[in-house]
């Protein structure tokens, strides 16, 4: 046991350098996603998707401090596979989210089809609404019960990611446009079933992926990681600037909601 002990807390100690690493650079990339926002300086989406891809990386290394790499990589795969599988399907056929259509400025397309950084986007959005939804439960996380809530208020964060997101894609980056459904009520554009849909296939990954993100052996109490948090709540202060900036005041005052309820009960979970 003293062996498995210590194995650990060298794993965890190598695993801070390369956190620090990818911390720094996602910071630099979020600086110059944020300036790329303003139209006079006229930057490229290159900023963007440098930022996506860094917060992948330094949501990996986060997760690696606490749980197998190996599980955190597969977990990683599984997500990507069926969130792209899904959207690929929609492109197709309109479900499950509802009828869209990529954009030009949505970049490389995989199989001619489906825009790179979809898969991308669920991996960042489930991954970091699990690791707040477990900052939110903390308290209450010796009660039975406590892993079916966590799924639930993961499913639920992850909805409201992508509430947050699709007016920034859809409307102020274009990176992919909805077309009409059946059902009248649209946010900023985007039908009701897509929020339905994230929420099902949401509960759906996560029913396959929650075994490997759970700690097999007992551990000593560890204090509260909040990079998750940072990286869930700049997505939506990103969307949140976005938004401001093109006049959609309602999506910003949604998006403002969203942060700044999440953050006061992810803080208040931490500090029980």
């Amino acid at each position: 046991m003293p062996f498995r002990k210590e194995t650990v807390e060298a794993t965890a100690t190598t695993m801070v350098w390369p956190r620090i690493f990818f911390t720094i650079l996602f910071l630099i990339a979020y600086a110059l996603a944020l300036m790329g926002l303003w139209r006079p300086l006229r930057l490229s989406d290159w900023p963007v998707a440098v930022l996506l891809l860094l917060a992948v990386k330094s949501t990996i290394a986060a997760l690696a401090r606490r749980l197998p790499l190996q599980n955190v990589l597969f977990a990683t795969f599984l997500i990507g596979i069926a969130g792209g599988v899904a959207d690929w399907l929609d492109l197709k056929t309109g479900i499950p989210f509802g009828p869209f259509a990529p954009g030009h400025n949505a970049g490389p397309k995989l199989f001619h089809a489906l825009p790179w950084a979809l898969p991308v986007i669920w991996v960042v959005a489930i991954l970091n609404s699990r690791e707040v939804a477990r900052l939110i439960l903390r308290p209450w996380r010796k009660y039975h019960g406590y892993g079916f809530w966590l799924i639930y208020v993961t499913t639920v964060l992850t909805a409201l990611f992508d509430l947050a997101l699709d007016p920034f894609a859809s409307r102020v980056k274009q990176y992919w446009f909805w077309g009409p459904t059946r059902f009248p009520l649209t946010w900023q554009g985007a039908p009701v079933t897509n929020f339905f849909g994230w929420a099902v296939m949401t509960l759906l990954i996560l029913a396959f992926i929650t075994p490997m993100l759970i700690i097999k052996h007992p551990t000593h109490r560890r204090p509260p990681d909040f990079h998750p948090l940072t990286v869930w709540l700049g997505g939506v202060l990103l969307f949140g600037v976005a938004t401001a900036l093109n006049g959609l005041w309602t999506a910003t005052a949604a998006d403002a909601a969203i942060g700044i309820v999440t953050a006061v009960f992810a803080v208040r979970g931490a500090r029980w």
